[in-house]
Formats: structure tokens, C-alpha cells, sequence
């Protein structure tokens, strides 16, 4: 009897010590799973922002019970494979994560040198602009300075509203008279529309040969309305005015500035085209004169006339642009 109790508590002792392993066992796998299913979650999170339907679903699933025979696989072996299970998914997120970040990096750099070379292109021509003499304005009534006669043809001529002269005139005389004399004689526009009178007085004024006033009027009305279709207008032919007053640095900043600001204008193509114009007279590289081309023909090369296309032809050999 005492040999049967003996046995019995020796039995005891051994199972209850194994079940306590075995709890152990599972106990420290289910905070590793608990552990590995939280990493996933906030891996998931950082590469699917979007949340629900984008996240990754486990490829190991609790096996279901046989409700014939009520038995089941061992706890620590299907706690060992939801840990395999999860390792994995939790490799295969980060390398997405690393491959996501990457290419933002390149897309980040990829425009930090685009905009670094386009700073560079607008403050060397600002640089440019800043380094030239003053044109001189009129100074007064009896002020008899003409201003540089306009080149003997012109490409393109810029469009005229209602009430102005319908063409420009290539091989007009040399202003004579004072300048005040000369000024008196350009008619106001009074259509009740500010921003067409100030385009308009201005052309008249560019017409003339006037060109200090032409500016100050041109100025005035893309400063003041920005958003007015006659803007791009005024804009364009304030660089037309520095051009033919010989002063292309800042013939060339009033283009750049008036299609980068407003590439949807109606002179924006023109201001391109005058931008490589006034780039020749500067003497620069062929290759950024050649640039300005290609841009010009790849946005707008159905918007502008055959006289500009021709005259884009003409600057591409001049170039020997490719």
C-alpha cells in the first residue's frame, strides 16, 4: 500500500513539473506572437496610410478543432508557426517600406536639382539685368533724347485691341520733335476697361518709340492685374520694349518672368521665342539658347504662327541646334 502511494505521488510530481514547463513554453510564445503581431501592425500602418483593405492578412491561421474527436494540434507547435508566419510578413513589409522610402528619396533629389538649376538660370540673368546701366526716362519738356529705333523686321507683332493701329510699321521714320511733343500726341484709350486702357496706351507709347513711358504703363498694368488676360500681353511687350531699347539682361528677365509665371497666357510663346532672342544678343551658350527652342516648339509648337515657326527654324540652324 505504501509502495502504491509512494508511486503515485512520484507521478504526480513528474507530470504536474511538465505542465509547468509546457505553460511556460506557451506563455513566453504568446508574448513573442503578441509582440511580432504588434510590430506587424505599425509596419503595416507606416507603408498602407490608407488603413482598411491595404493591410496584409496572415498566412497562418489557428487549425480548426475536429469536433469528431474534440482533439487538437499541440498549443506550442501552432504558436511556433503564427511566429514563423509573422516573421515573415514582417520581412516582407519592411522591404516594401525601404523600397517606398527610396524612391521618394529619388523623387525628392530629382526635383531639388531641377529647382536648383532653374534658380541658378533666373538669378544669372538677374545678375545680368542688375549689371546695366539705367536706360535714361525723360527728364524734361523740352527732353529731345530719341530712343533706339526698333529693329528693320520684326518676327512676330504682338496683337492690337480695339481703337489701335492695326499693324505695326517695320521701317517707320525716326521720331522727330521734343518728347513732350512727341508724348502729347499719344492718345489715351478711355474704354472703361483700366487694364485694356493701360495695355493699349502702353503699345501706343512702344509704337512711338517712347519706350521709358511704354514701360512704366506696361508695368502698371501687369502689376495691377495679374489675372487680366492683358497681363501676359503687357508683360511680353515690356521685354520687347527693353529689347529694343538695347538693354536684352533686362529684355530677357521680363520674358522668363512673364511665361514662368503665367505659362497659360497668350504671350507666353511669344515671350519664349523673345527670350532666345535676347539670350543671342547676350552672346550665351548656344545649348541654352537651343533649350529655350525646344521648349517652346514641345508646348506650344500648334499655338504659334508660321512666321514664328519660321523664325524658330532659323535660330535652330543659327544654333546648329539638334
Amino acid at each position: 500500500m505504501r509502495i502504491r502511494l509512494a508511486a503515485a505521488a512520484f507521478i504526480a510530481v513528474i507530470g504536474i513539473g511538465g505542465f509547468s514547463t509546457a505553460a511556460h513554453a506557451q506563455t513566453a510564445l504568446e508574448a513573442r506572437v503578441d509582440r511580432l503581431e504588434r510590430e506587424m501592425r505599425a509596419v503595416q500602418r507606416k507603408v498602407f496610410p490608407g488603413g482598411a483593405g491595404a493591410t496584409v492578412e496572415p498566412e497562418i491561421t489557428s487549425p480548426a478543432i475536429d469536433g469528431a474527436t474534440g482533439g487538437s494540434s499541440s498549443p506550442v507547435a501552432d504558436l511556433t508557426q503564427r511566429v514563423a508566419a509573422l516573421e515573415g510578413q514582417v520581412q516582407t513589409l519592411t522591404g516594401q517600406l525601404e523600397q517606398v522610402q527610396y524612391r521618394q528619396r529619388q523623387t525628392e533629389d530629382a526635383f531639388a536639382a531641377y529647382k536648383r538649376t532653374t534658380d541658378a538660370r533666373l538669378k544669372a540673368l538677374e545678375d545680368n539685368a542688375s549689371a546695366m546701366p539705367p536706360v535714361p526716362a525723360a527728364t524734361a519738356e523740352t527732353d529731345t533724347v530719341i530712343e533706339p529705333t526698333r529693329p528693320a523686321t520684326r518676327p512676330v507683332t504682338p496683337p492690337v485691341a480695339t481703337a489701335t493701329p492695326s499693324a505695326t510699321t517695320p521701317n517707320a521714320p525716326a521720331p522727330t520733335g521734343t518728347r513732350a511733343a512727341r508724348l502729347a500726341a499719344v492718345e489715351r484709350p478711355s474704354s472703361g476697361d483700366p487694364a485694356e486702357d493701360g495695355y493699349v496706351y502702353g503699345y501706343r507709347l512702344w509704337l512711338a518709340q517712347l519706350y521709358p513711358e511704354a514701360r512704366k504703363a506696361l508695368e502698371e498694368v501687369a502689376a495691377k492685374y495679374p489675372k487680366h488676360r492683358r497681363a501676359s500681353f503687357a508683360q511680353n511687350l515690356l521685354g520687347r520694349a527693353y529689347l529694343d531699347a538695347g538693354a536684352p539682361s533686362l529684355a530677357a528677365v521680363a520674358f522668363y518672368k512673364n511665361y514662368k509665371t503665367n505659362p497659360g497666357g497668350e504671350r507666353a510663346p511669344d515671350s519664349l521665342y523673345y527670350l532666345a532672342q535676347a539670350l543671342t544678343q547676350l552672346k550665351k551658350p548656344a545649348t541654352e539658347i537651343c533649350k529655350v527652342y525646344a521648349e517652346l516648339t514641345s508646348l506650344y509648337g500648334d499655338k504659334i504662327s508660321e512666321e514664328m515657326k519660321a523664325g524658330v527654324a532659323e535660330g535652330r540652324a543659327r544654333n546648329k541646334c539638334k
